[in-house]
This record gives C-alpha cells, sequence and structure tokens, in this order.
C-alpha cells in the first residue's frame, strides 16, 4: 500500500534522481569493460598482420591459400549468424564472450606453439582461423548485445562511442606495431601479443559486473531454435526505423565494397604509389574514423538523431567520390593524388562512423533487450552477406569496363544508400534521445 501524506504531496510520480554513488560505480564498471576491449582490439590488429606473413613468408602459400585463409576469418557469420544471435539471447552475454576469447586464446596460442616445435602447417592455420573466426561471431553479436544491458539508457551513445573511437586508433596503430614488432621478432612470437589481448578481454569481463538475468529453462523449452530466429528476423522486418537502417546499411556495404576492393589497385597500378603510401591513405582513414566517433555525441546534442543518421552517410558517399577523382591526378601528379586520396579516406571512413555509432546506439535502444542478439546477429547476416557478392562484382566489374568506371558504380551507388533513411527522423519519437 502507498504511504497517504506521499501520495498528497506528490499526485505526480517523477523518477528518482540518480544515487552520485551508483553512478560513480557504473562508470568505473564500463572502465574496466572499455579497457579490456581497448587491449583487446590493438592485440586482435596485430594478430590480423600476422597470420597473413607466416602464411606467405614462412609456409610459403599461394595466393589461393592465403584467400582460403582469409574466407575461413569471416564465413563464421554467413554459416552460424543467425542462430548464434538466438542462442546469445538464451545465453549470458558476459559469459558468453569470456567462452569465446578463451576459445580465441587457446586457438591462437597453438601457433607459436607449434612453430617451436617445428609442427606449423598450412592446414594448421587453417583450423585456427576458422576457430576464432566462429568464437568471433558469438563474441561480437554479443559485444554489440551487451552495452544496453552494461550501461544505463542514456549512456548508450556516449559508451558506443568511446569504444567506436578505441577501435579506429586500434585499427591505426595495431598493423604499424605489429609490423614493428615482426622487424626484431619472428611472426609466430608476435601471435603471443594476440592471446594477450584475449587473456585482457577475459581478466576484465571476469572483474565486470551486470544485473542481466538469463532465461528460464521453461521459457528456452517452449520455443524451438527456428521460431526464436523467425522472432528476430520479423522483428528487424516489422521495427521501420530498423528496417530502413538495415536497408540502407546492407546496400551502403555492397557499394562500398566495391570501392574499397579496387582502392589497392587504384593507388599501387593506376597512379603508380608504393605500399608504403596505401598504409598511409589507410592510416589517416582510421584517424578520420576516432574523429569521427568522438564526434558523434556533440553532432547528437546538437542536431536530431535521424539528421546525423542521414548527414553522416551523405558525407561518407560524398568523400567516398573523391576517390576515382585522383585518378584524373594520375601519375602525372602523385602528390595532389595521394592529397585526394587521404581527403577521400579521412572523410569518408569519419562520416561512416559518425552513422555508425548512431545507429547502433538507435538501434540498441529501440530493441527489447530479450532480442538483442537476434536482432543484430540478423543485420550482421544481412549486412555482411554482401561482402563476397561486393568483391566478386568489383572483380569482373574492374576487369570488363575499368577500375575508375566501377569505382564510380560505388560511388554514385553509395549515394543513393541515403534514401532509405533521408525522412527517418520523423519515425524516432520526438522525446527520445541517445
Amino acid at each position: 500500500m502507498s504511504n497517504p501524506s506521499t501520495a498528497q504531496s506528490s499526485p505526480t510520480t517523477h523518477p528518482a534522481a540518480p544515487d552520485p554513488a551508483a553512478t560513480a560505480a557504473a562508470r568505473r564498471n564500463f572502465l574496466r569493460f572499455w579497457t579490456g576491449q581497448t587491449l583487446s582490439e590493438f592485440g586482435t590488429r596485430i594478430g590480423a598482420v600476422g597470420m597473413p606473413v607466416i602464411a606467405v613468408d614462412l609456409l610459403r602459400a599461394d595466393n589461393q591459400q592465403v584467400g582460403i585463409l582469409g574466407a575461413l576469418g569471416s564465413v563464421g557469420f554467413l554459416l552460424f549468424g543467425l542462430p548464434a544471435g538466438a542462442w546469445i539471447d538464451r545465453w549470458l552475454k558476459r559469459y558468453t564472450m569470456i567462452v569465446a576469447d578463451l576459445v580465441r586464446l587457446l586457438a591462437v596460442l597453438a601457433i607459436p606453439l607449434l612453430w617451436a616445435v617445428g609442427e606449423l602447417r598450412i592446414w594448421q592455420l587453417y583450423v585456427v582461423a576458422g576457430v576464432v573466426g566462429l568464437a568471433t561471431v558469438f563474441f561480437d553479436v554479443s559485444y554489440q548485445s551487451y552495452i544496453p544491458v552494461l550501461v544505463t539508457d542514456q549512456e548508450i551513445g556516449r559508451a558506443n562511442a568511446r569504444l567506436e573511437a578505441t577501435a579506429q586508433l586500434a585499427t591505426t596503430g595495431g598493423p604499424a606495431l605489429g609490423g614493428l614488432l615482426m622487424r626484431v621478432l619472428s611472426a609466430p612470437v608476435v601471435m603471443l601479443s594476440d592471446a594477450f589481448a584475449y587473456a585482457s578481454s577475459v581478466v576484465t569481463l571476469v572483474l565486470t559486473r551486470d544485473t542481466e538475468r538469463r532465461q528460464q529453462a521453461s521459457e528456452r523449452q517452449q520455443r524451438s531454435l527456428g521460431a526464436e530466429i523467425a522472432e528476430g528476423l520479423r522483428f528487424v522486418g516489422k521495427q521501420p526505423v530498423i528496417r530502413r537502417l538495415v536497408l540502407s546499411m546492407g546496400f551502403s556495404a555492397l557499394f562500398a565494397n566495391l570501392v574499397a576492393t579496387l582502392l589497392p589497385i587504384l593507388i599501387l597500378r593506376q597512379i603508380g604509389l608504393n605500399a608504403f603510401m596505401l598504409g598511409v591513405v589507410m592510416t589517416f582513414g582510421s584517424i578520420g574514423g576516432a574523429i569521427g566517433a568522438m564526434m558523434a555525441p556533440r553532432l547528437r546534442r546538437r542536431f536530431s538523431t535521424g539528421l546525423v543518421i542521414a548527414g553522416g552517410l551523405v558525407a561518407a558517399a560524398v568523400f567516398c567520390m573523391v576517390s576515382p577523382l585522383a585518378a584524373l591526378a594520375g601519375r602525372d601528379d602523385k602528390p595532389l593524388a595521394t592529397v585526394l586520396l587521404i581527403v577521400s579516406e579521412f572523410g569518408m571512413v569519419a562520416g561512416a562512423v559518425v552513422f555508425n555509432v548512431t545507429q547502433v546506439s538507435l538501434r540498441q535502444r529501440l530493441c527489447p533487450k530479450n532480442l538483442l542478439g537476434r536482432m543484430n546477429a540478423s543485420i550482421r547476416f544481412a549486412v555482411w552477406g554482401g561482402t563476397p557478392i561486393a568483391a566478386l562484382m568489383a572483380g569482373w566489374l574492374g576487369t570488363s569496363m575499368g577500375v575508375v568506371p566501377t569505382m564510380w558504380i560505388g560511388s554514385v551507388g553509395a549515394l543513393l544508400t541515403v534514401l532509405p533513411v533521408l525522412r527517418i527522423g520523423r519515425l524516432i519519437p520526438a522525446d527520445f534521445s541517445l
């Protein structure tokens, strides 16, 4: 029964003021998680350099074998993405991430151990890549579904921006650090840094606290796995904001990958720059991504969520068009071509990250917590499914039409992908804030 005096003095119920001590504890909790994931991101980027170097330099793998190795790292999302989302909604996400990290840790440790005893073979790298890729499916879907469990709704946007900023910095510094380490250490030994990253993530996840509760056994037994997957797909298809985001992201990934696949060919063959300059261009892209992640919360405070989403995507597409423009300068004016490429990559990644941080935070707010895993898995399946198609299209169109015309198709197509989200703001409640 309610207190009569309270009811009389306060006829309208107001939310209680946040407890400063609880708020400080929650922020320390997120800081532990953020620190572990930052270390993990750096280690993973270093490991991404080490695997192909081991295959090419130590095991003398041919092009086809290197391609198989790369495919095994990402095929897990296509094969297991949808059921992984349903399973993750049944499980505790933090424990799922811990198990996934332990699996990746043990798999990666096998490489330096096998190398040390002289038994490392290409098929063993295939196994490691496949196991790490499959574990990454479960980790990534859990990770993207965990932030709404870890922080309050009001902190979701800021938390995603911080995580994305450090991910972009790791993308910038990780490969460079890996290359530097491989100047003084062998590639298999450098893979120990990857193992250290997963171990760091495990430690911080163990120390992180949340209030998530596992689904009751009676709830899990009532529905089949297929029914739960279908429920996630139906939610994504029927939720008007998320449906438009998926349409935009799916086509955007398709057209952006047309450009990204042919960009190294444009830089190295058409313009005639060396591999070092390719790395410089990519580095400026990652710097732009880090700045975009830091700008996203400020832009959301100043503009509406819908405007930030559409604006980020338009900016990414417009800057994408600068890349084929660099071909006009070509070999005759390499400094100008280099500047255009740097501007293109910097602006394109910055706009894409502003879009990505905002749309991820919006999805997490709009989706019921019991559907987060299936929602994220369904979207990743839809978006990542276009990546191999885009790569095949880039190769075919680049051969039949030429590199620059194909990149123009990708750039113009990327601009058109803003259409599904152009007026998305009117579907978002006026009082809804990230």
